[in-house]
C-alpha cells in the first residue's frame, strides 16, 4: 500500500530556480510488472543502486510526487499525482484514496490559489489526478488561476486513442481519467496547448521525450550555468539508467522510449545536468556518470 504519513519535502536550487518535491505517497512493488526485466537477480548486478531505490528482496521502490518550481516570478507544479476520491478500480492501490496532498502543499508554503501555471508532462492517470477536486458531486479545478499547459500532440493522441473502438484496459482507464481530471479544466477555459519545445517562463522550457507517450514532455531547467532536467515518464525508476533498453510494457512506442533515454541520459551527462525523477524515491535527483556504454547515479 503507498504509505502517505510523511511530508517528503526535497528542495534543490538551480542558479536562481527553487525546485521542492511534494509527495503524495510511496510505495514498494506495484509497477514491477510494468518492468518484466527488473528481476531481483538483474537488479543485484547494478550495485550502485542499494537499499535508497529496491528493497533487500529486489522489489523496487517508487513515489508519486509532484514538483513545484519556482522561476521568473512564476510558480509551476509539474505533474499533480493520483489525487482523491478518484474511481481507479484498476488500480486498487490508488482508488478512492484520501491523500493529505493539499495540506502538505500549503504547510509548504504553496496555496492552491497562488499558481500560475499547471504543466502535465503526459495525460496518464498518476499525472493529473490533482488537476481536479471534487465539490458535491462535480470535478472543478484545483488550481482555478493557474494555465493548464498540455502538449497539443500528447492531447490530440490521446483523444484520438479514447475515441477509438479499442476497448483494451488502457483505453477504458484513460477515458475515466479524461472524465474526471482532464475534460473539466478543458471545459474551465483554463488549458493552453503548447509545443513540445516551448519555453514556460526565462529559464524553464520543454523538452520532447516522445515514447512512453506520443507527445510527452520533460523539464528543462537552466539558471547561471547551472541545469537540471524533471523527467517524467521517460525513465521510471533509477535501474533504467543502467539498462536503457528496459522500456515500461505500457508505453505507446517502446522503441522511441529506449531512444529517448539513450539521448536524454547522454545530454544530461555531458552537461552535468541534476536529474529529478519524477517517480523516483528519496533521495529522487542525482548527476549521472558513465558507466562503460551505460550510466549510473552520483
Amino acid at each position: 500500500m503507498p504509505d502517505d504519513s510523511h511530508t517528503g519535502l526535497l528542495n534543490w536550487t538551480i542558479g536562481d530556480v527553487r525546485v521542492t518535491r511534494i509527495q503524495e505517497s510511496a510505495f514498494e512493488g506495484g509497477l514491477d510488472a510494468f518492468l518484466p526485466f527488473a528481476t531481483p537477480e538483474a537488479l543485484d548486478r547494478i550495485e550502485w543502486l542499494g537499499e535508497d531505490f529496491v528493497t533487500p528482496d529486489g522489489v523496487l521502490k517508487f513515489s508519486i510526487h509532484a514538483l513545484v518550481i519556482e522561476a521568473a516570478g512564476k510558480r509551476i507544479i509539474v505533474d499533480t499525482c493520483v489525487g482523491n476520491e478518484k474511481d481507479r478500480s484498476f488500480f486498487p492501490i490508488w482508488h478512492r484514496q484520501s491523500y493529505r496532498f493539499l495540506e502538505i502543499l500549503e504547510q509548504a508554503g504553496f496555496a492552491p490559489g497562488d499558481f500560475d501555471v499547471v504543466l502535465c508532462t503526459h495525460l496518464h492517470l498518476d499525472h493529473v489526478g490533482w488537476n481536479t477536486m471534487r465539490v458535491g458531486d462535480r470535478w472543478v479545478p484545483t488550481f482555478p488561476n493557474a494555465r493548464y499547459l498540455m502538449a497539443k500532440h500528447e492531447y490530440e493522441v490521446f483523444l484520438d486513442l479514447i475515441g477509438s473502438d479499442s476497448d483494451d484496459a488502457m483505453r477504458q482507464i484513460d477515458r475515466v481519467v479524461f472524465a474526471d481530471s482532464i475534460e473539466p479544466v478543458v471545459d474551465a477555459g483554463l488549458v493552453d496547448f503548447v509545443a513540445m519545445d516551448c519555453e514556460i517562463c526565462k529559464g524553464v522550457r520543454l523538452v520532447p521525450t516522445p515514447g512512453h507517450t506520443a507527445g510527452h514532455v520533460s523539464v528543462m531547467i537552466e539558471s547561471r550555468g547551472e541545469a537540471a532536467l524533471i523527467t517524467g515518464d521517460f525513465v521510471h525508476h533509477p535501474c533504467q539508467l543502467a539498462h536503457p533498453e528496459w522500456s515500461i510494457t505500457s508505453d505507446y512506442d517502446p522503441e522511441q522510449s529506449v531512444r529517448t533515454r539513450e539521448a536524454r541520459f547522454a545530454d544530461a551527462c555531458e552537461n552535468d545536468a541534476l536529474v529529478i525523477g519524477t517517480h523516483w524515491p528519496t533521495p529522487t535527483a542525482g548527476r549521472l556518470d558513465r558507466d562503460g556504454k551505460v550510466y549510473r547515479l552520483r
